[in-house]
């Protein structure tokens, strides 16, 4: 009998450990998705939607070239007229604009500052290099914020972006997970050192190392931390409720939506609307958009950029809060005595009465 229940027994140890298997294949098969959908839809064929470019003068020859470029861009371009050279500068220098042409009938000019985005400065050129030629005369480009010779794509702020932000979301499932049984306020404490250490790792990438920060290096570091505390206390704090989905969740918001829209590779006005929004508000955008405007563009917008870290920084708090009463209240649900039957029989008499 022994030996008819044994090949039974282990088929049904075999199907459970299978059903174990299959059900956590579901996480990453979900991120090969995911992952697929964001960069491809993100990075892929990126085309031009309202790009801001100037026209630099006054009087009806400049309106008209304005009003052509506008027409003959369309949706692509946002066309505007500034009054003198030294305003477009301004102007580029604040991130306002990605181009401004300068007509000249010997020596037309277009001014761009390559340190906001380098395919955003390569867009632009594409547009006035046809209308310079049809004057007949040479494009001259002249960039008033160029990256650093070790940088000079500027895209190294995005793959800092990307070792912060792993060095952040990856300790999670050690703080979260881990420490779980751990007080909720040691955990706390735990995101802030570890989001030190972090911030720490990647103000040395930036500066010694590869050269990406050649000044202002405090602030560098004090964004690193900004982000990287919020990422962490975010996931910390959601551990408690989604348990081993916390790092499908983590990778949706810190990968997926994150990189695709910090505007380290491409800025919104070279991506879809979806992207393009959540460039706004996004703390990937607000950690990418901070360290450019620190290191190239004399600390202009910083302030909008640091309250987007913080408010990541504040919701991560609440969740921080959110997962202390929770399990506050688990314990105390558990340490109550279970009801007896004359308890539960008057539980149910007044439950049937109510």
């Amino acid at each position: 009998m022994s030996s008819v229940r044994e090949p039974a027994a282990h088929a049904a140890a075999s199907s459970g450990a299978l059903r174990h298997v299959l059900l956590h294949l579901v996480t990453p098969l979900l991120m090969c998705l995911g992952m697929g959908l964001a960069y491809l839809s993100a990075f892929v064929s990126p085309e031009p939607h309202q790009v801001p470019v100037a026209v630099v003068g006054s009087g009806p020859q400049t309106q008209v070239l304005a009003q052509t470029l506008k027409d003959e861009g369309g949706e692509a371009l946002d066309v505007r007229t500034v009054a003198d050279r030294g305003e477009a500068q301004e102007l580029l220098r604040g991130q306002e604009l990605s181009g401004a042409f300068v007509p000249d009938a010997d020596r037309p000019e277009l001014l761009i500052a390559s340190a906001a985005s380098d395919m955003s400065a390569l867009a632009v050129q594409k547009v006035f290099t046809p209308l310079a030629a049809e004057q007949g005369a040479p494009l001259i480009v002249t960039d008033v914020a160029t990256p650093v010779d070790d940088d000079p794509t500027g895209q190294g702020l995005f793959f800092l972006l990307v070792a912060v932000s792993i060095g952040g979301y990856a300790s999670v499932a050690v703080v979260g997970g881990a420490g779980g049984a751990l007080p909720m306020r040691l955990r706390a404490l735990l995101v802030a050192g570890v989001s030190l250490v972090v911030s720490l790792i990647g103000t040395a990438l930036a500066g010694p190392v590869f050269h990406l920060a050649h000044h202002s290096l405090w602030a560098v570091w004090g964004l690193s931390w900004l982000y990287a505390a919020g990422i962490l206390a975010i996931g910390t704090g959601l551990h408690t409720f989604l348990k081993r989905w916390t790092t499908l969740a983590m990778m949706v918001l810190f990968v997926m939506l994150n990189f695709t829209s910090s505007g380290g590779l491409f800025l919104p006005h070279l991506q879809n609307g979806f992207f393009g929004a959540l460039h706004a508000f996004w703390n990937g955008a607000g950690f990418v958009e901070g360290l450019r405007s620190v290191l190239y563009f004399d600390s202009r917008g910083l302030g909008g950029h640091l309250w987007t870290l913080v408010a990541w920084l504040a919701v991560g708090a609440v969740a921080l809060l959110a997962a202390a009463a929770y399990e506050r209240r688990g314990r105390r649900a558990a340490a109550l005595p279970a009801p007896g039957p004359e308890e539960a029989e008057e539980e149910m008499e007044e439950s049937v009465a109510v």
